[in-house]
């Protein structure tokens, strides 16, 4: 379907990447991952044929369509969300409009035996005939179904997309991509600007896509949930396999740990032969002996272990000073924006060290408290804060208020006071911004790379409570779990608003859910609140009468004992056959572990070693879990 072979980019004189091959088939569900900078945004421009790469080929067959969900989008003004959403059908709506003609042609007309007429009648059957296999019939209804689980209300379909905020427009880019029929969907970070509900209603969508999908995805859940093969980008190299990101970090790590070993193998072979050459050099009837061996040593083609790519954020948020027990109290808090009402009777108390997500469909007013909370907008009621309090904001778009022409150091300098001025070069450095990264204009940083530049700024100003609107917009995967254990251990207050589920998984103590202008408290985790909203959301379906308990027949109760022994019997002959299969199975890996102690490069090169060697371990991890199983069920 797509093929790539040999792909190199370089910017400034140096390899983004460097002569990389894969390609993508039907069904293909590709996460490709990365640092930020990494180059992953550059590889789904040049798949979608936007750039052009400095040399290598990307090839696709004649018909394949590709469509691509970039971060930012350039959008035409003037359309309801229905008409913009409907620019995915050009082919239906021109076919639309060549009907209306023909039918407009039709009704003025009379002549009905004429030749002209006839000719009208046979395009309207033809044209019906082609928009009816295009699913002429069926488009509006698909486009409302595809709206509605994006997040849209129906009430939404008629109004102007300049009412919407950025998100919300990404999410009509997304909703024609994914009306399109395309081959090949690239998305670019598509989660970035979803909720919760709509996540799962794309992952959804996504599993069940027929063509190929690559997705630049942070969201690491998310990832897991569709994905069934992952791409790392890392140091100019690509690593492909078949696997969704958790389980592709597992095998990668098993692939290292058995490189490493043949390496060390190889490196005690290479040295015990120098050892070798040097005591024959000193004979005279033993150098064409010492010759053979260098000639052997020559001829050994180096194992090499794959570089890893470590450097990860070093990040701290220390607290300014201790705040009084009572950190924010509101009372009655509303907003409106012109006629539409989006927070309502609000009553808020946030106590100090507590750690508080802030969870709901878009449009339902999270952000609007968040700013509501610094002070940054007008409201209706009270916000009080408590004693010693000090704010910290990272707003969503935080990144978008950094000036594009300076450099990342000048950045930092301009917002640094005389105490932190001399502490700059260190923070950055601690954000991964070493040596000349600190002279680079901010306009070229990757949007990760600018959100690191973002949390670094922030550090300047002292608080001790921090509100933080989807701080994990465009981090990639290692960041976010740096920051996420740096919020673990804040030990000031915490409000978070985020759709990402695993970066809130045991970070907050408390959820608050954002419905149609109220708020509702969920004293857990975000596990605990989809548990607990998901109960909500079936509780009218399940059923309150359990089956009744039959009390067994006397007769029935006599032929235990049979029973049982019939049973053990069987549960033998199982136990021994699974015994002689780990046996045989532990025998076979340990020979193969000896192998590739020997023969590592030449066992490698076969296609599909690894696969058998994987699958040789899962079937002894689950026999030896049957085993567990029926020495307990004899033990019963």
């Amino acid at each position: 379907m797509l093929n790539v072979h040999n792909l190199s980019v370089s910017f400034g004189g140096e390899y983004l990447f460097e002569e990389v091959s894969f390609r993508l088939n039907p069904g293909d569900r590709v996460g490709l991952i990365g640092k930020n900078g990494a180059g992953k945004s550059t590889m789904l421009k040049l798949l979608s044929k936007e750039m052009e790469a400095d040399s290598g080929v990307i090839a696709t067959d004649k018909e394949v369509r590709i469509g691509f969900l970039k971060q930012d989008i350039d959008f035409v003004q003037g359309n309801t969300v229905l008409e913009e959403a409907y620019q995915a059908f050009e082919e239906i709506k021109r076919l639309e409009r060549q009907l209306d003609e023909i039918n407009h042609q039709l009704a003025e007309r009379t002549d009905y035996e004429s030749e002209g007429y006839h000719q009208l009648m046979i395009d309207l059957n033809d044209v019906s005939h082609h928009y009816e296999i295009l699913g002429g019939y069926n488009y509006q209804g698909d486009t409302e179904k595809v709206l509605l689980g994006l997040g849209f209300k129906r009430e939404d379909f008629e109004k102007m997309t300049d009412t919407f905020s950025g998100g919300w427009r990404m999410r009509i880019e997304l909703a024609k991509l994914l009306l399109q029929n395309n081959d090949v969907l690239l998305l670019d970070e598509p989660t970035n600007h979803l909720d919760i509900e709509s996540i799962i209603w794309l992952e959804q969508f996504l599993k069940s896509y027929s063509g190929a999908v690559a997705i630049v995805s942070h969201d690491k859940m998310f990832l897991d949930n569709v994905t069934n093969r992952t791409i790392e980008i890392s140091l100019g190299k690509i690593y492909d396999y078949p696997k969704a990101y958790s389980d592709y970090l597992v095998l990668r790590k098993e692939m290292r740990e058995l490189q490493m070993n043949a390496f060390k193998n190889q490196e005690k072979q290479i040295e015990q032969t120098e050892k070798l050459i040097e005591k024959f050099r000193a004979k005279a009837s033993k150098a064409s002996m010492a010759q053979s061996l260098i000639k052997k040593l020559d001829k050994i083609e180096r194992i090499e272990v794959d570089e890893e790519d470590n450097a990860v954020m070093n990040v701290r948020f220390p607290v300014s000073v201790q705040p009084g027990k009572v950190v924010i109290e509101g009372e009655t808090i509303g907003k409106n924006y012109g006629e539409k009402k989006v927070l309502g009777g609000i009553d808020l108390l946030v106590e100090r060290n507590s750690k508080v997500a802030f969870v709901g469909q878009n449009g339902q007013g999270k952000t609007t408290l968040a700013k509501i909370i610094i002070g940054e907008i007008s409201h209706t009621g009270n916000v009080k804060l408590g004693h010693n309090v000090q704010l910290g904001y990272f707003a969503q778009n935080q990144a978008e208020y950094l000036d594009g022409e300076k450099t990342v150091l000048d950045t930092m300098l301009d917002s640094a006071n005389d105490t932190n001025r001399t502490k700059v070069r260190d923070m950055l450095g601690s954000f991964l911004f070493r040596g000349d990264e600190v002279d680079k204009k901010v306009k070229v940083l990757s949007g990760g790379e600018r959100n690191r530049l973002a949390l670094c700024k922030m550090l300047l100003e002292p608080f001790n409570v921090l509100v933080m609107d989807e701080p994990t917009n465009h981090l990639d995967i290692k960041s976010k779990n740096v920051l996420k254990e740096a919020l673990k251990s804040f030990e000031g207050t915490l409000l978070l608003v985020s759709h990402d589920r695993d970066f809130l998984q045991g970070l907050t103590d408390k959820v608050y859910e954002f419905k149609e202008g109220r708020i509702r408290e969920f004293l857990g985790d975000i596990n605990y609140y989809l548990d607990e909203r998901q109960a909500a959301d079936f509780r009218e379906i399940e059923k309150s009468s359990t089956p009744k308990a039959t009390v067994k027949e006397d007769k029935e109760s006599v032929k235990i004992s049979y029973e049982d022994q019939k049973r053990q019997k069987s549960l033998k002959n199982k136990l021994s056959k699974v015994e002689s299969g780990i046996a045989r199975l532990e025998k076979e890996i340990a020979e193969i572990d000896a192998q590739l102690a020997v023969s590592y490069d030449e066992l490698i090169a076969k296609p599909g070693f690894f696969d058998k060697y994987k699958e040789k371990k899962k079937e002894l991890e689950r026999l030896t879990e049957s085993w567990y199983e029926v020495t307990e069920a004899l033990g019963e």
